[in-house]
């Protein structure tokens, strides 16, 4: 898009191959794309590489996030796969890795230094193969806390901010007000805040909706990312499907894939514009 870089993720929901959705992305009119990480990371890059798409990041796996923040056999296997992504993206020319600080909803959350200690060493091999680490706000805001101020210092390691989970895994809290100035990525999409009355979150209060589908002012959204100084590529993690027993991108499903990611495109122009009216 004129003067704004549109980026969308990859997923398993689209029912075609990550090569053939990256195609598709493009038809579309967005010019990157992101990725979890996967084995197939260099065919992806290549692929990007060939038809002039830009592989915008990488993101960790995160099912092991917890472990992180913990001693032994464990901790040292997350920690291992994590320098598995750093590697992937050096390797590749990947310039980032979006990483979960924490995964989980029943704990009491308890940062330990043990787990300062285990992220440093990925944060140190990221500095080592000049790859940028994007800490995403999740669920346990104490270990993004945690994370954001132990390596404050570090050039490498900033902030990527999902719109989304600030709504419902943040209850509405500005993240961008506490680590807008070390903002460096986005996933952006719209959601319905906490659905519990009394604010128990789950992981099904997390639907990625398409922007204007949910609760969030985009007006003030695109506010705060301009008051960020933010001018980086515009990246948006959308769902096409229902998080179990809900119902709310079952709409989506209706479309055809085209159809949806032509929608989506049109749904980030108008962010995108929305963004760019605001700083004029």
């Amino acid at each position: 898009m004129y003067k704004t870089r549109l980026c969308l993720s990859t997923s398993e929901e689209f029912g075609i191959s990550v090569p053939e959705q990256i195609k598709l992305f493009q038809e579309t009119g967005f010019e990157a794309f992101f990725t979890m990480w996967d084995e197939n990371v260099a065919e992806y890059q290549a692929l990007a590489k060939d038809i002039g798409m830009i592989y915008q990041s990488v993101h960790a796996p995160f099912s092991n996030s917890a472990k992180m923040w913990s001693v032994g056999d464990e901790a040292e296997a997350a920690v291992k796969e994590m320098l598995t992504c750093v590697k992937d993206c050096s390797k590749l020319d990947i310039p980032l890795l979006v990483v979960h600080p924490y995964i989980g909803f029943d704990e009491v959350e308890n940062p330990t230094e043990a787990g300062v200690q285990n992220f440093g060493i990925v944060v140190d091999e990221a500095k080592k193969e000049d790859v940028k680490i994007a800490f995403e706000n999740v669920e346990g805001e104490m270990y993004l806390k945690t994370l954001m101020e132990a390596f404050q210092a570090c050039d490498n390691v900033g902030f990527c901010w999902d719109s989304g989970h600030e709504q419902c895994y943040n209850r509405g809290e500005d993240m961008l007000a506490l680590y807008g100035n070390r903002l460096i990525a986005t996933h952006l999409n719209d959601n319905l805040g906490v659905r519990d009355y009394v604010g128990k979150i789950t992981w099904i209060d997390d639907l990625h909706l398409l922007p204007g589908d949910g609760i969030i002012n985009w007006n003030d959204a695109v506010s705060r990312l301009n008051k960020c100084g933010f001018d980086g590529i515009l990246t948006f993690e959308l769902n096409m499907r229902s998080k179990p027993g809900r119902v709310e991108n079952d709409k989506y499903e209706k479309l055809s894939l085209k159809e949806y990611i032509s929608e989506c495109y049109a749904r980030a122009c108008k962010i995108a514009s929305m963004k760019c009216e605001a700083r004029r």
